[in-house]
């Protein structure tokens, strides 16, 4: 709930605050009374880059001398939470966390599956996103025995062995739900984090710090960039007619 505020000339004067509850029927129509948006051609664009102030936390060596398949990989294990290169941070989550466009609309998903992979020890992407109607495709790339766990809170306890040489698991989410936590207990250094969304307007950070969210209609949005380290800012933002829109942001680690 926000103060009601008057503006004279260039002072703010907080008049009160009303704590009463939403209206949800009235602000934001439930899922099943939105239409699927069918695009018009004015849809804006996001993009930005995400910083990092400071000398970032090096990654730290993995040791994978228990599994000699591991051991024997060509390159070394290093841990994968925090990337940062030449002051941009890669691995963060932004998405759309609310506005008009999610008030009113449901969104088509794609048919497409989503991938990860055991890959050279590690799970690859380490930081991937989804829609709730799309199947996550689990491979195992290497020459060893994986396990693919999946701990989620909104969604069930999903946890799968996974040979050598087996077909990819495949797997479908019942609710969204944001960085749900995707472990191998055989190699517990193995991590990823899957967001579920049932909108379209989220991305990952590149190495370059770079992303792009795109086919977002004209509105005012609240905007979210997460890091499983650092936590997460948010930032409102309006998109005009096929306007793209530059939203940066800025992490730095948190004082000891």
């Amino acid at each position: 709930m926000r103060p009601a505020c008057v503006v004279i000339g260039a002072t703010t004067l907080a008049i009160a605050v009303v704590f009463a509850p939403i209206n949800t029927s009235s602000e934001r129509l439930n899922n099943q009374d939105k239409v699927i948006y069918q695009p018009t051609g004015s849809e804006g664009r996001l993009a930005g880059k995400i910083s990092f102030e400071g000398q970032p936390p090096q990654p730290k060596k993995i040791d994978g001398s228990a599994d000699p398949a591991c051991e024997a990989n060509d390159r070394e294990l290093y841990t994968e939470d925090i990337i940062v290169k030449a002051g941009k941070l890669a691995n963060v989550f932004v998405y759309v966390e609310s506005g008009d466009a999610l008030n009113w609309y449901s969104f088509e998903a794609p048919t497409t599956d989503v991938s990860v992979a055991h890959n050279g020890c590690q799970l690859t992407p380490h930081v991937l996103g989804m829609r709730l109607q799309q199947t996550l495709k689990i491979a195992n790339d290497d020459s060893t025995s994986h396990n693919s766990h999946l701990i989620p809170k909104s969604n069930p306890d999903w946890n799968q062995s996974q040979p050598q040489g087996a077909e990819p698991l495949a797997h479908k989410f019942t609710a969204p739900e944001l960085f749900i936590p995707l472990k191998c207990n055989q190699h517990p250094w193995e991590k990823a984090l899957v967001s579920v969304l049932d909108h379209p307007f989220f991305a990952v950070s590149r190495l370059n710090g770079a992303y792009s969210i795109s086919g977002l209609p004209p509105g005012q949005y609240t905007v979210v960039a997460r890091h499983e380290r650092f936590g997460e800012q948010r930032s409102e933002v309006s998109v005009g007619v096929k306007e793209t829109k530059t939203l940066d942001f800025s992490f730095k680690a948190p004082d000891k």
